[in-house]
């Protein structure tokens, strides 16, 4: 009986020294979304309107004039526009009314000309945009002497 049982000893030390220990092995699998987004950040929130020699026209085109800027950066996949402006006030002597037209460029990762209409920026990238207003008189209508100010509001969505 003793030899059974030092045999059966043996053999389980055997059995158990020679089985490899089992690896666990498991995957973790990521994902991840970025929305279609933008930022504005408003670079130059003060641009100069400044009159035609003729009294017509009060533009940031006007010699003299400067624009407004703001860098936009975008995953692609919006829609940058610029706004009606808002929070307009004009001198009381004048008037007559003034047609005011917001209009936009972009330059750097996409290049969009001067327009006043709204531009998708298919692909993702960082740009400059200038944004200039303008208002004008018509037939024999001129801008009265004094401040004048308006709001352009950029928006991409």
């Amino acid at each position: 009986m003793k030899y059974c049982i030092l045999t059966t000893g043996l053999a389980i030390a055997a059995c158990s020294m020679s089985q490899p220990v089992l690896a666990a092995t498991g995957n973790v699998t990521f994902n991840g979304t970025v929305a279609a987004i933008c930022t504005l950040v408003v670079t130059n929130g003060s641009g100069t309107m400044t009159a035609s020699p003729g009294l017509q026209s009060l533009s940031s085109h006007n010699a003299g004039g400067s624009p407004g800027t703001v860098t936009i950066t975008t995953t692609g996949n919006v829609a940058l526009s610029v706004g009606a402006p808002t929070a307009i006030t004009v001198p009381p002597a004048d008037i007559t009314p003034i047609t005011w037209s917001p209009t936009y460029s972009v330059a750097g990762a996409h290049t969009i000309a001067e327009t006043g209409a709204s531009s998708n920026l298919s692909t993702p990238g960082v740009d400059t945009v200038t944004v200039h207003l303008a208002g004008t008189k018509t037939g024999s209508d001129i801008f009265a002497a004094g401040s004048y100010s308006a709001t352009v509001t950029v928006t991409c969505q």
